[in-house]
């Protein structure tokens, strides 16, 4: 029976990169992303993988998912990548794309989940969620509010859905990767915009193939909480306890990249 591995969010960038990597891993993968197009194009790069259309948004679409993925085998990971990026100060956003936001990065999170242990808890061997969040989880982040609110949304969930799974003593593990900026379409749709230096505010993108490397190799470890990289996530966590410093270095790095 072949191990299965769900990645949501797979049509491009960091999605379809962490999907290859299962792949290369020994992984069936279920590619799955709201352009299904970009899905299908995903699972034909693959060995023995599907694609699937897939708004994150809606839970049933997930359990439906879940379902067809565990008639086909174990389903030993579900990667919770599907996401979008809200940038601007917090009170220019539309009713719309703030809702957008936190649907896709939150309830999308919360339902992919809930369907992954759903699938996972009768597995004698469990099974490993992954969930993306981002660097903007650990502090303040201007320009970012709506998203980096979502992400600590999504790190606050992971933790606290760990938690509960080790008191129900489930082999199911849930680890939370935050990442800093990382070279993808999302991103780069945002190059020109006058608000978007933060996104670069350290310098050059990650790459998104190594960021998956690093993340499928982190399934291995019991790890609750992953930093991409790994010296910065630090610094990152340390410098969201003094929020006015952070803002400073951020705000003087994004002045330097428009410069």
């Amino acid at each position: 029976m072949p191990e299965i591995a769900v990645v949501t969010g797979a049509g491009s960038g960091l999605g379809r990169a962490i999907a290859r990597r299962l792949g290369a891993a020994g992984f069936a993968v279920v590619a799955t992303d709201i352009d299904h197009a970009a899905a299908r194009e995903t699972a034909e790069s693959i060995p023995g993988s599907r694609s699937a259309e897939h708004d994150v948004r809606d839970a049933e679409q997930h359990r439906r998912i879940a379902r067809e993925a565990a008639e086909r085998g174990r389903v030993r990971v579900w990667v919770n990548n599907a996401g979008v990026l809200a940038l601007g100060p917090a009170w220019t956003h539309t009713d719309a794309e703030i809702e957008r936001c936190v649907e896709t990065n939150v309830l999308g999170t919360m339902h992919g989940s809930r369907a992954a242990v759903e699938v996972m808890r009768d597995q004698p061997a469990g099974g490993s969620i992954l969930n993306i969040a981002s660097f903007a989880a650990f502090g303040a982040v201007p320009h970012l509010a709506v998203y980096a609110g979502s992400k600590h949304a999504v790190l606050g969930f992971t933790k606290s859905l760990n938690a509960d799974l080790r008191n129900a003593d489930s082999r199911i593990r849930a680890t939370v990767a935050c990442l800093d900026g990382t070279d993808t379409p999302m991103v780069r749709r945002h190059a020109g915009d006058p608000n978007a230096g933060v996104l670069w505010h350290r310098g050059r993108l990650l790459d998104p193939d190594d960021v998956a490397h690093r993340l499928v190799n982190a399934l291995r470890s019991r790890r609750q909480v992953v930093c991409v990289p790994t010296a910065r996530g630090l610094a990152a966590q340390l410098l969201g306890l003094a929020p006015a410093l952070s803002l400073r270095l951020i705000n003087a790095a994004a002045r330097r990249h428009r410069a």
